[in-house]
């Protein structure tokens, strides 16, 4: 005996199928792309590229190790050293002839073959030095700028947490830090004096002729400055470190306490979370070409290659 199936299974049937044939239809999402991670040693710091587009790393060692810091060169998944003898290299950039690197109290030049020259030393600053972070190149490979974080070791509470900002020991925080502009011929000078909106200078950037960014640390400022005109663009991204702009009008910015990168999108307030769940997000090289971002982990002793959208 034929049986027909009331009409009300016979819409739903059809219902059921289309929603079926429209979910075909319908692109996966795309994969997010995957994340090369290079272990390159104890306490890595700052990735550049340097001659023939070959990747450098400032690797500090032991903390309380003299001379077991190194320039390595990150080749495939393995590194080898390139610059031996250092104590806390940390910052690094490529001038197009030289690579620069701080070191404490010290900033480095080193050449292609690996070999190093003080660039300058704490008798060419000025001032007192407390501790040399960041550096960037200046376009045309004439000079470089370096952060000295000034008051950094009044930064933290015993347990060592950045003190709260609403703290006593926070509201007397010193701003002693400075970004000085050094040339290769080791001639020293400020660029960026001292100032309550930078009190602890971490990263620093040439984001265009006549335009520093600067990340502090402590407070997590975002700083513009324009010769003697200094702007916050935003504030509270604590632990602040690397800070660099795409050529877009976008800032990219590293938290090292907080294992964060933001994204600080043209005309926009609020940055956006682009990667995070890393022990210690330092200071990292925005490849503008590969549209990627080298992230070295200091905690965890690798360099995190981040595909951008």
């Amino acid at each position: 005996m034929l049986r027909c199936r009331p009409m009300k299974q016979l819409v739903a049937g059809s219902m059921m199928a289309l929603v079926l044939v429209a979910a075909a239809l319908v692109p996966a999402a795309a994969a997010e792309p995957a994340r090369k991670v290079v272990a390159v040693g104890t306490r890595p710091e700052s990735v550049t590229r340097g001659w023939g587009g070959r990747w450098f790393v400032t690797v500090m060692g032991g903390d309380k190790v003299a001379g077991d810091g190194a320039v390595r060169e990150i080749v495939g998944t393995e590194t080898k050293d390139f610059a031996t003898g250092l104590d806390e290299p940390k910052g690094i950039c490529f001038t197009g002839k030289f690579l620069v690197a701080t070191d404490l109290k010290r900033v480095w030049k080193i050449d292609a073959k690996g070999d190093k020259t003080i660039l300058a030393d704490d008798k060419a600053f000025g001032n007192p030095v407390s501790y040399l972070n960041d550096t960037a190149c200046e376009p045309g490979g004439q000079a470089v700028y370096v952060t000295d974080m000034g008051a950094n070791t009044k930064m933290r509470d015993p347990q060592g947490a950045l003190w709260p900002l609403d703290s006593t020991e926070a509201k007397a925080l010193p701003a002693l830090g400075r970004v000085y502009r050094i040339g290769l011929d080791g001639k020293v000078s400020v660029a960026v004096d001292t100032s309550v909106d930078m009190k602890c200078p971490n990263g620093v950037s040439v984001a265009g002729k006549g335009r520093l960014l600067v990340g502090e640390f402590f407070t997590g400022n975002i700083l513009e400055v324009r010769g003697k005109k200094m702007t916050v663009l935003t504030t509270g991204l604590r632990g602040a470190d690397a800070v660099e702009d795409d050529g877009k009008a976008n800032i990219y910015v590293s938290s090292w306490s907080q294992g964060k990168v933001w994204k600080l999108a043209k005309g926009k307030k609020d940055p956006e979370v682009i990667a995070e769940g890393f022990q210690s997000a330092a200071d990292f090289y925005l490849d503008r070409a590969g549209k990627q971002l080298l992230l070295p982990d200091m905690k965890a002793g690798t360099v995190t290659f981040i595909p951008l959208k």
